[in-house]
C-alpha cells in the first residue's frame, strides 16, 4: 500500500524535536505504518527558507508537504492523519 511522505523539521539541541522524533518513530514502528518508516528529517539550520518559515515553530511534522503539527506529536492524531493521507484502493479492487 502506498504511504504518505513524512518530513520532520528539527534543529540541533531541541528537546521538543527529540520528543517529536521519539513519538513519530513509535507510531511508525506499528505494523500498520511500517511503509512510512523511512521519513525525512531536515534541520532548519541547513535551509534558510525553512529557518525563515519555521524558526519559532519546530519541531514540525509535514505529511505530503503539508503541516500536520508543530511542537508536539500526539500519537492518536498522527495515526488518524496517516490513515487519511494514505491512498485508498478503488472499490472492488
Amino acid at each position: 500500500m502506498p504511504v504518505p511522505h513524512i518530513t520532520l523539521l528539527t534543529k540541533p539541541g531541541c528537546h521538543l524535536c527529540d520528543d517529536a522524533r521519539e513519538a513519530l518513530e513509535a507510531v511508525l514502528d506499528e505494523v500498520e505504518f511500517a511503509g512510512a518508516r523511512d521519513y525525512d528529517e531536515l534541520s532548519i539550520l541547513d535551509d534558510q527558507s525553512l529557518a525563515d518559515e519555521y524558526s519559532e515553530e519546530i519541531p514540525v511534522v509535514l505529511i505530503d508537504g503539508r503541516v500536520h503539527t508543530i511542537w508536539r506529536v500526539e500519537p492518536d492524531r498522527l495515526r488518524t492523519a496517516l490513515r487519511a493521507a494514505a491512498p485508498h484502493p478503488p472499490h472492488g479492487a
